[in-house]
């Protein structure tokens, strides 16, 4: 038997080994500016996706002939292409504006060294290379100040957090600057519970923290009631008050990196609410960057609207018109001028693009006041994704036999191309997407439970084959509520769904109905819309009012794409131009839908159908080979015979 190797000499392999990769890191890193050198010459844009497609597909056979799993070869390699993108962009910015390029630069951030405005202002400058000088601010006005006076080069704000939302502070502050955003970067906020002399979680008696971390890990903290809170200016003083405090029952939040320079030690990890927990910064200076035509721009807008109805509606449709996807709105009253807002966009367009230029002249017809706060490199690099036929090792037995040779698994995942079979998703002994059509009832939990099992079984004798629930107020959303209604439902031999718009409604639903509706106002949100695509029951998602059909079927393959192809288009009406405050159904995208679509679509009639048309709306909808409707009480209140409606749609 061969004698196995000391554990010493194999870690000193380990070891060699390490020193050898980051070796290959930093030369393939030093190759990619190359890269960029020569796509500042040819002007070319910073990323091919159908290359980085090509390279995975490639990494992944050469990674299995290794005997290395293909998940975890796409996960190396896309931190990999993240960061050969990212020195790249930052290469080709200071490239174009060689006035920012310095050796030094002094930079403002909230708190001291250590807290997360630190950590972010430091990768920023070591990706560019750049020594940074450190101001640390004890606030955000402070910050905003010492680049005005110029004290700094530039200033880090955080503006966003991906569990406790925008940092409302900042957007305050940013309308009355003159100053400039010029970047953007995110750090990952790893919460850790920050104690010195190693002292254990039952020693400590007081935690200091800032606001903004203390929302997000509030969950941990309320598993710990006896923990004291003391709320401080930054993470950094939260640590510094740590270090001065006589005893080890104090403790603070903050990232383990940070806790590193105080000599802190990690007592518990993992704080946060949510495990992905991301935090947003923008750099502001005292000038404007030009952004290179080849790098992914986001521009940063203030305006505000008149008090008419549709205002704001009317400027968001001008950057429809010029198809720019505006990735954030946030509203912030206006100082001295009650209930009035001020509105702030984040849109994925470069200022000096044409459309950009035309949109903007647009909109300062119809607003009140515009400013753009900055144009500036879009930072948020989409990893590459290969189908899943390219992570999959199939037997050579597994050829299909459901697919056809004109299956195109490069389609999207929606279309015919991709499958041509017509999608059936089954519940509770019905076939949604086969020639019946499928009818549910919506209705509002308002009821007692004796009346609504009476109102449940009246839906049942009627014709339906589901039902719809809306909550009516946020104690209906509580799960014991929830799961009795369903239960009620279920007795009465109907498949139950329940309408979600938010990711903290979502998970109650999904423990009690055998279906889950997105809302249509939540079709953008892209957390739930992951969220679905996660789990395995069927989920309808309602089109937005707003949303083109392209922007639906978008919709629809992030959960495609994310898992779950359980999915049922849900058509429910959009505004038009020539009536913007009434709901049209749109039957002419219901066609196209069909057409060109394998997913099932049902048709809700509660928003954009009047009562007196119903009848000849749902003929039209069936003849129109939709697969299923949804009709509301009050509809059916004022409307004619539902038996007689329902009989006549499933003939």
């Amino acid at each position: 038997m061969k004698k196995a190797p000391e554990l010493s000499q194999t870690r000193e392999q380990i070891t060699s080994l390490d020193k050898d990769l980051l070796a290959l890191l930093a030369k393939r890193r030093e190759l990619s500016l190359d890269v960029a050198r020569s796509k500042e010459v040819d002007v070319r844009p910073i990323r091919d996706t159908q290359r980085e497609k090509e390279l995975l597909e490639r990494l992944v056979q050469q990674g299995r002939e290794q005997g290395l799993d293909a998940h975890f070869v796409i996960s190396l390699y896309q931190s990999i292409i993240e960061d050969s993108v990212l020195n790249q962009q930052a290469f080709l910015h200071g490239r174009a504006n060689p006035e920012i390029q310095q050796q030094q630069s002094t930079i403002a951030y909230l708190g001291a060294r250590g807290s997360y405005s630190y950590l972010a202002a430091s990768r920023f400058c070591q990706r560019r290379q750049v020594e940074m000088i450190d101001l640390g601010c004890q606030s955000f006005d402070e910050i905003i100040s010492s680049v005005e006076l110029g004290h700094a080069d530039l200033g880090f704000l955080p503006i966003e957090n991906t569990s406790s939302g925008s940092i409302n502070e900042v957007y305050d502050v940013l309308q009355h600057t003159s100053l400039s955003i010029v970047g953007e970067t995110t750090i990952e906020v790893g919460h850790c519970l920050l104690t010195k002399n190693n002292a254990e979680l039952e020693q400590i008696k007081t935690v200091f923290a800032h606001p903004q971390p203390i929302s997000q890990c509030s969950q941990w903290l309320s598993q710990h009631p006896n923990l004291t809170l003391a709320y401080c200016s930054s993470s950094a003083e939260a640590m510094q008050q740590v270090i001065d405090a006589d005893d080890d029952s104090v403790a603070a939040i903050g990232s383990s990196e940070g806790g590193a320079l105080y000599q802190l030690s990690a007592t518990e990890k993992g704080l946060a609410n949510q495990k992905i927990n991301q935090s947003r910064f923008i750099v502001v200076a005292r000038k404007a960057v030009a952004v290179p035509s080849q790098l992914p721009a986001k521009t940063t807008l203030i305006m505000a609207t008149g008090q008419k109805p549709g205002a704001l509606v009317e400027a968001l449709l001008v950057l429809k018109a010029h198809n720019i996807n505006m990735s954030k709105l946030e509203s912030r009253p206006i100082p001295g001028t009650p209930w009035e807002e001020m509105f702030y966009l984040d849109v994925d367009e470069n200022l000096a693009n044409h459309d950009m230029q035309q949109a903007l002249k647009e909109l300062e017809r119809l607003t009140r006041f515009i400013k753009v706060l900055g144009c500036y490199p879009c930072e948020t690099v989409k990893p590459t994704q290969l189908n899943s036929s390219q992570l999959v090792i199939e037997p050579n037995s597994s050829k299909a036999p459901n697919k056809t040779a004109s299956d195109n698994l490069d389609a999207p995942k929606h279309s015919k191309l991709y499958r041509q079979e017509q999608t059936i998703i089954e519940t509770k002994q019905c076939a949604i997407g086969e020639k019946d059509l499928v009818a549910l009832q919506q209705m509002t939990l308002t009821d007692t439970d004796d009346l609504f099992a009476a109102k449940v079984k009246q839906v049942k004798e009627s014709g339906y084959q589901g039902v719809l629930l809306q909550a009516s107020s946020t104690d209906n959303l509580s799960p014991l509520n929830l799961k009795n209604y369903c239960h009620i439902v279920e007795q009465a031999g109907l498949f139950s769904a329940i309408e979600v718009d938010s990711v903290s409604s979502f998970d109650i639903a999904v423990k009690s109905a055998d279906m889950v509706y997105l809302a249509g106002k939540a079709m953008f949100d892209k957390e739930l819309l992951d969220a679905a695509g996660a789990i395995s029951k069927p989920v309808l998602l309602e089109r937005n009012t707003m949303a083109s059909t392209s922007d639906w079927l978008t919709a629809a393959d992030r959960v495609l794409t994310t898992g779950n192809q359980q999915l049922i288009l849900v058509e429910a009406g959009i505004r038009s131009f020539t009536n913007p405050e009434q709901l049209s159904l749109d039957l002419a995208g219901l066609i196209a839908i069909k057409h060109q679509c394998h997913l099932p679509v049902i048709v809700n009639t509660s928003y954009a159908v009047n009562s007196p048309l119903l009848h000849q709306q749902a003929i039209a909808v069936k003849q129109l080979q939709a697969n299923g409707l949804i009709l509301n009480e009050q509809q059916l209140a004022e409307a004619d015979d539902q038996h007689h409606l329902l009989h006549e749609l499933h003939q």
